[in-house]
Order: structure tokens, then C-alpha cells, then sequence
């Protein structure tokens, strides 16, 4: 028998829940739950609207959303039918996967007709994931049937008879995107009007109606954001009877003579004698639970949404460390900061930076390391290490921190280690030769300290011979000590066999042996790591 979180005593370990608590808890127990964003209640409830086609990455800890799907609105016709209402889908509980990128589609209104025997066009898709709403069907134009849709376009006017409405929720789904549109008639010529997502739309000159012109559908309202917005209402049918044109579905349809509404999938309304007016654009609204978490750790670009609640953020940038050729690679820029303001839901592009290739010490330098960036937090790629035999020598790259220097074989003088950003780094170290000159570099600069000076061939040099990178610091941002951005040491670098670990923007060491013709070691990878404030 044991006690476990929640229970006074069980012989059976109880699986925390997010929905239920019961039983006596210790501190500590809810305090972990809490910061594991699994005690009930807690977490911050987020919504998100898209108004134009993007892409949504659903956060870390985020396993299914709430959403609302509204396709464009069908155009009218030209005498005088209304465009029917975006199809309109609504769930909850749909399965997502954390990190997961969706593309998302939000559908234009359809535009309305002039050519009588023709209907408006249709509204555009929307898509969320496995959730597709059709496109609102257009209006029919003189003598033309309303077109099928997520809800059907109303029928054209004719001299006698009826044109009928177009038919709703087509494709099939279940429960029903909308409804059918309203027939049109003549005697006076009035257009039906189109469907909405609650309601079918009216018949055009209905015994006992206030218009002519038939009411487009209503649309549903919706609570996804928080407030009640009602969405797809049909378009109104037009009519030159005495009476007047029909109204515009309630959620964005346009009365007989207007446009729907944008982004609310409302449709257009039909006109007289003249080209019928377009549907509103399409929504997708999607709202989900965001789990409290303490950290979170970025090791490749990706866009991030701040979660609700969040009024700042400690934060570590490392750029990528740049590559190593004769001279090592300077580590990536190192920035470390605390209560940087953040707003809640505001979404960005966080930008992990690359390590530098490496270079052969003989033929050039390497490549320097990539940017990292979080909001206006840029740390700086590191720079690269020199190579290549020329008069003078090769200075090392600016970056972050700089690239350590190289002499050439036979050549004496100085070549100076490349210089850091400010505030991110360290300089890389000069390669030095006054007598019995060969192959001379410097180690690359890191965030704690300066690269070493490599002097005469490798005379004095710590062994094995090659000078030292800059140390690196070490950030406790997850919980742990870790060190970031050391520099890459010069060549004879026997200690730094292999490329710069991944994620840490250390430099890329020199080329290992005293043939001047084998190659360094690439740069590690930056990374990016938000410690959030509630």
C-alpha cells in the first residue's frame, strides 16, 4: 500500500488527470501538477482567428482544438437571385499533434453574375486539417436555377414560373454545412434568396411577405471566440416589384442590392437588370487549451504563438558557431536575458541559426554560423575560420564572436582573429609567426573569453599544439547547468575530433593534422530557449 498524488492511501498508482483532482493532495504534488500544466482548470484558453490563408503550428502540449470552418459566400445573380452562405462547420475536440504545422485555407466570396442564364461563382473553400466547408452556391441570374453549394444559391427571376434555389450541404456532411435556396418567380421578376447555415432561404414573391424579393437565409451564431458572432446568412433576392429587394441573412448576407460581408462567409446579394454582388470571404477560428509550462526549448525555425497568461519570458538566443579551417571557428553570438515583455497570443517566427561548414586550411576559409532571433533578439552567427596561404596571412571572420587568424606555410607576420559583436562575444586569436614559419593559426573566440594566439608554427602552444577556443558560458535557463558557445580550437586541434555538437553554437575546431590539406570541423547549430512568466 502507498500513498500516492491524490489519494490518502492505494495500493495502485492514480494517473494524474486533467479533469478530475479528487483526494488529498500535498503541496509539492500540486505545485508539480501545476507546472506540468495537467492540474484541472489550469492553462490558458486560446483563440485564434484567420481571416486569410496562413499556416497554424499547434504548441507544444496542445493535442486537440475547438474550431469554427466558414467557406466565402456565393456571388448573386443579375436578376436577380442571392448568393448562398459559406458552408458552416463547427466541432470540437479534433485531434492535433504538437509541433505539427497545418496549412490553413480561408475561401474568397464568390463573384457575382451579369449574364442572364448563368449563375453568380462560387465561394472558395475553407480548410482546417480534415475539415473542408464548401463554397456558398451562386445566385441564379434570369431564367437560371440557383447553383448548389455549402448552402444553395437563390433561383433567377422568370416572366412566369419558377426557377429553383440551389440545394445546400453539398458536398454531404453530417451535421448538415446549410441550406437550400429559395425558388425565384416572375410577375414581378423576383429572385429567391440563398440558402444560410440555419435556414433555407425565402421564396422570391411569397404571398403575405414584406419583400418581393426572397430573405436570404439566417446564419448560427457561434461562441468560439468568446462572444456570440452569428456567420453564413444568405444573400437577399433581388426583384424591380413594388415591395423591394429581399434582406440579407442574419451572419454577413447582403441584402438584394449589397455584398456580404467579409469573413463571414455571408452571401451576395442579387441586383436588378445588372451584375449581381459578391459573397463575403470566408473564417477559420480555432480555439484550444494551452498547458502552463515553465520552458520551452527551440532547436530548429519555427513560428510560436505566446500562450495566454504570459507577461514575459527569460530567454536564451545562441546563433550557429562558425566553421573551422586553419583557424578555428568563432562560437555563435550568446545573449541571456530576464523579464523580456512579451504579448500573450502574439505569434513570430523564431529563427535557429546554422553552424558554418568547415574549410580545407589550404584552399579558404570556412563558412560563418547562421543568426538566431526571438522578436527584436538577434545573436549573431559566429565567425569563420581562416585558411588559405596569402601574403600577409587571413584575417578571421567577424561574427558573434570572431574566427581565429591564419598563416599560411612560410609566411610570417600577424593574421588578426576576427572581431566579436558587441556584447555577444569575444574576439577570435591572431595567428603569429616571426621565425621558422609554417601553417600558424588562432583558436576562435567564444562568449566567455577570447581566443588563443597561436605564435611560431607551434612553438609554445599548449599541447597538442593547437591554441585554445574562447571558453563558453553556461545558462541555467532549463532548470540545468549548461555550457553554450565555446570557440572552436586551431589547428593541430587534436582535442576537438568531429563537428561542434548540435544546439550549442560552439565553433568548429581547425584542421587536425600538420597536412595543411585536410579540412576543419563545421560549426554547431544554434538554439533558442523561452523561460515563460505568468
Amino acid at each position: 500500500m502507498s500513498n500516492y498524488p491524490g489519494r490518502i492511501i492505494t495500493k495502485n498508482p492514480v494517473t494524474i488527470s486533467t479533469t478530475q483532482a479528487s483526494g488529498i493532495w500535498t503541496l509539492q504534488q500540486a505545485l508539480q501538477a501545476i507546472k506540468s500544466g495537467v492540474w484541472p482548470g489550469i492553462g490558458s484558453t486560446v483563440s485564434q482567428s484567420f481571416t486569410a490563408s496562413g499556416y497554424w503550428t499547434a504548441p507544444a502540449g496542445v493535442t486537440q482544438v475547438d474550431y469554427l470552418v466558414v467557406a466565402g459566400g456565393g456571388g448573386g445573380g443579375r436578376t436577380a437571385g442571392g448568393g448562398g452562405a459559406g458552408g458552416f462547420l463547427t466541432g470540437t475536440a479534433l485531434t492535433v499533434v504538437p509541433g505539427t504545422t497545418y496549412a490553413i485555407a480561408v475561401g474568397a466570396g464568390g463573384v457575382g453574375n451579369n449574364t442572364d442564364g448563368q449563375t453568380g461563382s462560387a465561394g472558395g473553400i475553407s480548410i482546417f486539417s480534415s475539415i473542408t466547408s464548401a463554397g456558398g452556391g451562386g445566385g441564379g441570374s434570369y431564367n437560371a436555377n440557383g447553383a448548389d453549394g455549402g448552402s444553395g444559391g437563390g433561383g433567377g427571376a422568370i416572366d412566369s414560373g419558377t426557377k429553383s434555389g440551389g440545394a445546400g450541404n453539398t458536398p454531404a456532411t453530417s451535421p448538415s454545412q446549410g441550406n437550400n435556396g429559395g425558388t425565384g418567380g416572375g410577375s414581378p421578376r423576383s429572385g429567391g434568396g440563398g440558402g444560410g447555415a440555419s435556414a433555407v432561404g425565402a421564396n422570391g414573391n411569397t404571398p403575405g411577405a414584406p419583400t418581393n424579393g426572397g430573405a436570404g437565409g439566417a446564419g448560427t451564431a457561434s461562441t468560439i471566440t468568446g462572444s456570440s458572432v452569428t456567420y453564413a446568412g444568405g444573400g437577399g433576392g433581388a426583384t424591380n416589384g413594388p415591395s423591394g429587394n429581399g434582406p440579407g441573412g442574419a451572419g454577413g448576407g447582403g441584402a438584394g442590392g449589397a455584398a456580404g460581408t467579409a469573413n463571414t462567409g455571408g452571401g451576395g446579394g442579387g441586383n436588378i437588370n445588372d451584375v449581381g454582388y459578391s459573397g463575403g470571404s470566408g473564417i477559420v477560428i480555432i480555439r484550444y487549451v494551452a498547458p502552463v509550462i515553465s520552458s520551452v526549448t527551440f532547436t530548429s525555425t519555427q513560428s510560436y504563438t505566446i500562450p495566454a497568461g504570459v507577461v514575459s519570458v527569460d530567454y536564451l538566443v545562441v546563433a550557429g558557431g562558425g566553421g573551422g579551417s586553419g583557424g578555428g571557428g568563432g562560437a555563435g553570438g550568446f545573449l541571456s536575458g530576464t523579464a523580456y515583455a512579451v504579448t500573450s497570443g502574439n505569434t513570430s517566427t523564431i529563427t535557429v541559426g546554422s553552424g558554418g561548414a568547415a574549410g580545407t586550411q589550404t584552399s579558404g576559409n570556412a563558412s560563418a554560423g547562421g543568426n538566431s532571433s526571438f522578436y527584436t533578439l538577434t545573436a549573431i552567427g559566429g565567425g569563420y575560420g581562416a585558411g588559405g596561404s596569402v601574403a600577409g596571412g587571413t584575417a578571421g571572420g567577424n561574427g558573434g564572436s570572431g574566427g581565429g587568424g591564419n598563416l599560411g606555410n612560410t609566411i610570417t607576420g600577424t593574421a588578426a582573429g576576427g572581431t566579436p559583436t558587441s556584447g555577444q562575444g569575444n574576439a577570435g586569436g591572431a595567428a603569429i609567426s616571426s621565425s621558422n614559419p609554417g601553417w600558424t593559426t588562432g583558436g576562435g573566440g567564444g562568449a566567455g573569453s577570447a581566443g588563443g594566439n597561436g605564435s611560431n608554427w607551434d612553438t609554445g602552444n599548449v599541447s597538442p599544439f593547437g591554441p585554445l577556443g574562447g571558453l563558453g558560458l553556461s545558462s541555467s535557463i532549463t532548470g540545468q547547468s549548461v555550457m553554450y558557445a565555446r570557440g572552436g580550437q586551431g589547428y593541430w586541434s587534436n582535442t576537438e575530433t568531429g563537428n561542434a555538437t548540435s544546439n550549442t553554437g560552439n565553433g568548429g575546431g581547425g584542421s587536425q593534422t600538420r597536412n595543411a590539406s585536410s579540412a576543419g570541423w563545421a560549426g554547431g547549430s544554434g538554439i533558442v530557449i523561452l523561460k515563460l512568466n505568468y
